[in-house]
């Protein structure tokens, strides 16, 4: 598809009409090289705003997943539903043929962040995983120190009023969030840090407070991380803090690079040198892909996503260890990143 020839919208079908799915749905819908061709939620009022907002007819908005998929006019499904839903929707989408823009995280479950990972690296269709600080200037600008530096230190967080935010909605369900703020807002943090430092993590101690009496909706984490380089990292993350503040600061030999921000507006970046200078590079997030415009560039290219589900199994592994640790009280072993290729009936 990357002839230059003329080519047609690339037909679009969203499950899970929330936050995700009706933001980056409307940038499918504004978009010219994409048509939102079907929608699909368990909500009817939803469906009827939603489907008269992005110009779809009545007959392509569903109540059911696989029905929408035997809608053969889709080349590409957005995931936007609760995490531990993920894993089930991308694999009958990848079955169908079908290119995927999923939320993160990939999967809530290692195994099935193997499995998916197996299958997107060796499939045809363009696997895209939701984690935009890929796509952010401050970020991509962090990564290029990393070319030719390597990480020694790390010290990351975020705060958030999470669990207020939450109230009333699947996020506080552990069955469908699969976790709690480290599985949703902090999942973006182990990404940034993973994605612009290029390091391995193999073991990780944790402690962490949790909002439910069976202990698997988490408050706050804390993370004590060692990775292959012999760098070490702490993480820390605040899911009742009164406002949202990102810290990241990512140290090397010759100095550091300074990643921090409000709320969810850009980033700032900072370079640290030797003698504690600071230096401000350029930053332009005029210049900024959408998530929709990164998706259909790989779809139309066959090139590789800005966020793979290799780099969503390295958080999820990190992740899963991290609650582990937690609950065990021990350091955990980070182990069997790479996914079996063994083939499958």
């Amino acid at each position: 598809m990357s002839d230059g020839a003329p080519s047609r919208p690339i037909r679009i079908g969203i499950v899970g009409l929330g936050y995700i799915g009706t933001t980056v749905g409307g940038q499918f819908h504004r978009h010219p090289d994409a048509t939102v061709r079907a929608i699909c939620d368990l909500d009817a009022d939803r469906l009827e705003s939603i489907g008269d907002e992005f110009d779809v007819p009545d007959d392509r908005r569903y109540a059911e997943y696989p029905a929408m998929l035997e809608d053969r006019g889709i080349d590409a499904v957005l995931v936007g539903t609760p995490h531990t839903l993920h894993y089930e929707q991308v694999v009958a989408a990848l079955d169908r043929g079908c290119h995927v823009y999923c939320d993160k995280p990939l999967t809530t479950d290692l195994d099935r962040a193997r499995d998916l990972t197996a299958r997107a690296e060796r499939s045809d269709p363009t696997v895209m995983v939701g984690y935009q600080r890929h796509l952010q200037t401050a970020f991509r600008t962090a990564r290029e120190r990393f070319t030719d530096h390597e990480p020694r230190w790390v010290t990351a967080s975020i705060t958030q009023d999470w669990i207020d935010d939450s109230r009333g909605s699947w996020r506080l369900d552990p069955e469908l969030s699969g976790g709690g703020f480290l599985y949703d807002t902090g999942s973006h943090v182990l990404d940034g840090v993973l994605w612009t430092t290029g390091l391995e993590p193999v073991s990780v101690a944790a402690s962490m407070d949790f909002h439910d009496d069976e202990n698997r909706v988490d408050s706050r984490a804390h993370l004590d991380v060692a990775f292959a380089n012999g760098a070490t990292g702490t993480f820390s993350f605040h899911g009742d803090a009164p406002s949202v503040r990102e810290h990241l600061h990512l140290w090397d030999d010759d100095g550091a690079v300074y990643l921090e921000g409000t709320q969810w507006g850009p980033r700032d970046v900072r370079e640290i040198r030797a003698d504690a200078g600071e230096y401000v590079p350029y930053v332009d997030p005029r210049g900024e892909q959408s998530r929709a415009d990164a998706f259909l560039e790989s779809v139309r290219e066959g090139s590789e996503p800005p966020a793979t589900a290799r780099d969503a199994l390295r958080v999820t592994a990190l992740t899963e260890a991290a609650y582990e640790a937690a609950l065990s009280g021990g350091r955990v072993t980070i182990d069997g990143l790479t996914p079996e290729f063994a083939e499958r009936e």
